[in-house]
């Protein structure tokens, strides 16, 4: 994408009443909307985060088959899930919100027991490096997770990385969380969640076409 189509997001999306852009400052110091999301959208209904969404193309699918849920996806690319926003708008769905921030701050954007459920779709594994710092799954971002999910909230992984899902397999288990459902291979199981298969993202139909597995982990957490 050319600087100059990005900037052009960049301005479209300070215009959309659904995009909230934060500064890091104003993320730490009391964030306008910690604890009163529900006040955002103007409901009581459940909330769903997307983490690393992307152009939000399961914030979008999910806000569309479940109205009476609320939808927020999060990623620091703004150019990226202007996408989303802008189809939000022109598709009048009112249950979906992006905010641009990093994924590490969601302490800060939600309080405590506020989201029912997380979806982590396609997450880098870091697998180069040989580092956990960073993985969407490591037992810091578990710790966040729990700390914002309600007590009958439940994270969704899905991701074409084996090994980002054997990872994570190992570690719920070696700290006895629940697994509520795992496979390797969704594509290739009958009983695979409806939710997870009727969505695509733009990546995972590439993967599809080379014939690459996807998998999927639902999961409670459990301190």
């Amino acid at each position: 994408m050319g600087s100059k189509n990005k900037l052009k997001r960049f301005q479209e999306n300070e215009t959309f009443s659904n995009v909230i852009q934060p500064t890091r400052a104003e993320v730490l110091n009391n964030f306008t909307h910690k604890g009163k999301w529900h006040s955002f959208f103007k409901n009581n209904n459940p909330i769903v985060v997307e983490l690393g969404c992307g152009k939000g193309e399961y914030s979008i699918a999910l806000a569309k088959k479940n109205p009476t849920k609320n939808y927020i996806g999060i990623d620091i690319k703004g150019a990226r899930f202007w996408r989303g926003a802008k189809t939000a708008i022109e598709e009048n769905l009112p249950n979906v919100a992006f905010v641009r921030t990093q994924i590490e701050l969601i302490d800060f954007i939600f309080d405590e027991n506020e989201i029912d459920e997380i979806w982590i779709t396609f997450p880098d594994p870091q697998i180069k490096y040989k580092r956990t710092k960073h993985r969407m799954t490591n037992p810091e971002f578990l710790k966040k997770y729990h700390h914002i999910l309600n007590k009958n909230g439940f994270v969704n992984l899905k991701t074409d990385s084996e090994f980002m899902h054997g990872y994570t397999l190992g570690l719920l288990h070696g700290q006895g969380h629940e697994v509520l459902y795992a496979n390797h291979n969704i594509y290739h199981n009958e009983g695979s969640p409806k939710e997870v298969i009727e969505t695509q993202t733009f990546y995972e139909n590439q993967y599809l076409a080379i014939k690459k597995p996807i998998t999927y982990i639902q999961f409670r957490l459990k301190y």
